[in-house]
């Protein structure tokens, strides 16, 4: 039987990556950061980009939603362009209006933390669904709460940032992302200014939200998060992407012998 018109567009909706990176260049000065990079990340999807420190990893992450502009390339949030470039060699961007609204799409958390030091955990939360996107104070409030019962912080809403561990920290911060209602979240080393003890409570929470089926991007170095809850591996080295494979088979048999070099020093 013939698929109707609604089950094609189902499809289709399924089929659509919620990232797409093409031909990726970014210089710094003269300095190359990214060269030639391609990556595709599906609905609930998580992928883990790994590699040496310096490998454009975060830089790439933060090309993802405007922190950076890129040189050249391609790259599409959900199937809208956010950045194309054409025949000879011209990188353009969507309208700044549209780079705001594509933009909102994703949820980025950073390695430390960024929270307002003079806004309780609750104020963290509701300052940007009220300002951003004009929610109701009341509907900003009951939908906090949520997320810190989600992140395990409910009794931590009145406290100020400078009364929390590094760890509930960061895990507010995680909740402050998702109060934005994002499709896809972005993580940028969110455990590297952690100590070892505080780290777990963090990977548990994003445990979690991959277990929702959120679309993540994490950049980690945490190789257990990487092998148990990633779906894909992405390898970089020297601002190239070398490797993309299933989170089994990167770890079983890595394909690129800096893949191999890589975690043989990590593991």
């Amino acid at each position: 039987m013939p698929s109707t018109t609604n089950e094609r567009a189902c499809a289709a909706a399924a089929s659509q990556p919620m990232i797409e990176a093409r031909g990726i260049h970014k210089t710094f000065g003269r300095v190359p950061v990214l060269r030639n990079v391609s990556l595709t990340v599906g609905q609930g999807e998580v992928v883990a980009l790994i590699g040496p420190s310096g490998s454009g990893k975060s830089t790439f992450l933060r090309c993802l939603n405007h922190l950076e502009t890129i040189d050249r390339g391609f790259i599409a949030i959900e199937g809208e362009a956010l950045a194309q470039t054409d025949a000879a060699g011209n990188c353009t961007y969507v309208s700044e209006a549209e780079v705001r609204r594509i933009c909102r799409k994703t949820g980025m958390v950073f390695q430390h933390f960024n929270l307002f030091p003079h806004l309780t955990v609750l104020e963290n939360l509701i300052e940007a669904p009220m300002v951003v996107r004009g929610m109701a104070r009341d509907e900003a409030i009951a939908r906090a709460e949520v997320l810190l019962d989600k992140v395990g912080l409910r009794a931590k809403r009145d406290n100020y940032p400078a009364r929390l561990s590094g760890g509930q920290k960061q895990r507010v911060a995680i909740a402050r992302a998702l109060a934005m209602e994002p499709d896809i979240m972005l993580f940028d080393e969110p455990t590297s200014a952690l100590d070892p003890e505080l780290t777990g409570e963090v990977l548990r929470t994003m445990r979690a939200l991959a277990q929702e089926r959120m679309t993540m991007l994490v950049v980690t170095h945490e190789m257990g998060f990487a092998r148990e809850v990633a779906h894909t591996v992405a390898f970089m080295d020297q601002g190239e992407l070398l490797e993309t494979r299933p989170a089994a088979e990167f770890f079983g048999s890595p394909g690129h012998e800096r893949s191999r070099a890589f975690l043989n020093h990590m593991l």
